[in-house]
């Protein structure tokens, strides 16, 4: 029976799908290399470094993109890859999946047992498929998870996620004290603890969120009958980040996938480096290569077809397959013995069912980032525990949705935002941050978290230099900053010229105070010709002074999790029709406004921002605190 809540997720998640493939295949359906290349979508050229049996029999190949190497690419760990020759593009090409990816080398499993004959004329390539696997995975776990929903047992913590059943605390022992947690931290590990269930640990910017779910994982640890733990989150970036962070507290941790932040330290944590490092794999090594051997001697009877060489080429392939059979076997023991060990396995959503984990059920799962994971990944670690915490910020930055349809429809409706609305009692909110100066973060906290959350002692008053303001908003009105529309974006040149007056104003200004070290400075732009607008400035500028800071530009969403010492905002919007577009979503503003330490610079027309009750808010607000200006009583500075 199709209970109503997992078909509506299931039907979100299809137009969700056929609004990501018509995407894929507008940007590479007809391309050519290049503009496939230029997208992220494609390798072109290629060298093919490294071939070898892979699990289940398969080719496995290694290549190296040869030229290009500074344009970023789509390709990741699990995703689909076809590897493909220029000299028939359509014809001559093979489907695999991407095992295995770290700079400008990735692997990819072929599903095929030899390599084609094409393989050896003309330049090769590798093309990023649309990335059908992830959404079977979510749809199948969807499917399972409708099918738990009358089961008593099993499916009590499906009642629980879908408002059937309540959640149950029991206190079974005191969590420890750690010194290093606030008050609220420490609640959020008891609760933890306590959760028969369901926990929420909501985490405003700055407030510890990992740090306190670590400390909760670790406490999850030591528990009379602790299990193994699950950590998913749904970035790499993020499970990068966690994975990290429980090695450092002494927890044994395998992180399922490739790392992102290259380290030696994180790649010895993943559970291919150690199981290449197990001293057994030497003997599945030998076998792969006893096996490929029989493989390339078989491969000289392809042109040869008579009836004793078709009978030597299949004894030689059937050989070849049963020591690949042995060394699978063996492999896949060396495996489950490294996993059985560890306390916490690491892995994004999708990624919890990877075939190394597949099959395993946890003591409890934790899925950090909660308020940026589709509900429908969520459910795949879901089902392989009873016991659930979700970490994050249901009022910072949503999911990335490419259907507005589907977001529209609810697909935006994260589960950690129902499970708030549901269940108060599960949540706990920290309620101290440790990055920004208060009154940077004053009117976050009181629009977003009911004025609850405030700055610890250490950063409260921090600024750049005595008497500095650290917060401002520079009011552009009546300067004839018209924004242009720019395809499906907008851009405004004459407020991006301004942005980089006013960074070059302040470096002359703080060049005034000897012995400050020098701060790192972010500018961000909620739309991305903005972003690439102000990079052409800057760029252009010859200022010594620009040329020698750091300083970093990118759009609101890609700034979500970082900080830096200064922050510009371009709010970019100025039209007669005071029209906001997508800036009427505040939670992208709750991001950009909160990632300073010392100084948060908003520029904007108010006119435009004040029609929306937020950004009216924010300008009364600078108000009170003598922090508003007009654009006007800045006079014209030049760039040097």
């Amino acid at each position: 029976m199709a209970y109503p809540y997992f078909e509506n997720q299931q039907q979100l998640l299809r137009i969700e799908q056929a609004a990501d493939l018509a995407l894929y295949e507008r940007e590479s359906g007809q391309q050519s290399v290049a503009a496939r290349r230029a997208n992220g979508q494609c390798w072109y050229p290629i060298a093919i470094r490294d071939t070898s049996i892979g699990r289940g029999d398969y080719l496995t190949v290694t290549v190296e993109r040869t030229t290009h190497h500074e344009i970023p690419h789509q390709f990741r760990f699990g995703g689909s890859a076809a590897l493909f020759s220029n000299l028939q593009d359509a014809k001559d090409r093979i489907e695999g999946t991407v095992c295995y990816i770290q700079g400008n080398q990735l692997s990819i499993s072929l599903r095929v047992d030899e390599f084609p004959d094409w393989a050896n004329d003309g330049k090769l390539g590798v093309d990023l498929l649309f990335d059908h696997t992830s959404y079977k995975e979510m749809e199948n776990a969807l499917k399972q998870a409708n099918d738990l929903v009358e089961n008593p047992k099993e499916g009590h913590l499906v009642q629980v996620l879908t408002g059937c059943q309540p959640t149950r605390f029991e206190q079974k022992n005191l969590a420890p004290t750690v010194p290093s947690l606030n008050p609220s931290q420490q609640a959020a590990v008891q609760r933890i603890l306590d959760a028969e269930d369901l926990a929420i640990v909501h985490g405003p910017p700055g407030t510890g969120k990992t740090t306190t779910i670590v400390q909760a994982i670790k406490a999850l640890t030591h528990q009379e009958h602790p299990g193994q733990i699950l950590a998913v989150a749904p970035s790499n970036t993020a499970v990068d980040l966690l994975t990290e962070k429980l090695a450092d507290e002494g927890l044994r941790v395998v992180r399922i996938g490739n790392p992102i932040r290259v380290s030696a330290k994180l790649m010895h944590l993943t559970l291919d480096e150690q199981l290449s490092d197990h001293p057994e794999m030497k003997l599945v090594k030998q076998l792969k290569k006893q096996a490929n051997d029989f493989r390339q001697m078989a491969g000289k009877y392809k042109r040869n077809f008579g009836a004793a060489e078709r009978e030597q080429r299949k004894a030689l392939f059937n050989e070849a397959r049963k020591i690949i059979k042995d060394a699978d076997k063996t492999e896949q023991y060396l495996m489950d013995s490294i996993l059985d060990k560890a306390q916490v396995i690491t892995a994004t959503l999708v990624g919890a069912n990877h075939y190394t984990i597949k099959n395993r059920n946890y003591k409890a799962a934790i899925i950090d980032e909660a308020g940026q994971a589709l509900e429908p990944a969520c459910w795949i670690p879901i089902l392989k525990t009873q016991k659930l915490v979700l970490a994050g910020d249901h009022l910072q930055l949503p999911p990335t949705i490419k259907s507005e349809k589907a977001a529209r429809e609810g697909l935006n409706n994260t589960l950690l935002e129902k499970s708030v609305l549901l269940h108060p009692d599960a949540v706990t909110l920290l309620d101290e941050q440790y990055r920004m100066n208060e009154e940077i973060m004053g009117y976050s906290s009181q629009v977003f978290y009911k004025g609850l959350v405030h700055a610890h002692h250490s950063v409260a008053t921090q600024r750049l230099f005595t008497d500095d303001s650290p917060l401002l908003f520079i009011d552009t009105a009546g300067c004839g900053y018209e924004e242009q529309a720019e395809g499906t974006s907008i851009r405004n040149p004459d407020e991006a010229l301004f942005v980089v007056k006013q960074v070059n104003s302040l470096l002359h200004e703080l060049a005034q105070h000897p012995g400050l070290s020098s701060p790192s400075i972010a500018i961000i732009a909620p739309y991305k010709e903005q972003v690439l607008l102000l990079k052409e400035v800057l760029s252009s500028v010859e200022a010594d002074v620009l040329r020698q800071a750091d300083i970093a530009i990118n759009s609101v969403d890609s700034f979500q999790g970082q900080e830096r010492d200064v922050v510009f905002i371009s709010m970019t919007r100025s039209n007669p029709q005071q029209s906001i577009g997508f800036l009427a979503d505040i939670r992208r503003m709750n991001v950009a406004m909160t990632r300073a330490r010392k100084k948060l610079v908003v520029i904007g027309d108010s006119p435009t921002l004040g029609k929306h009750p937020f950004y009216s808010g924010f300008i009364e607000y600078a108000a009170q605190l003598n922090s508003y200006k007009s654009a006007w009583e800045m006079g014209s500075q030049d760039l040097s």
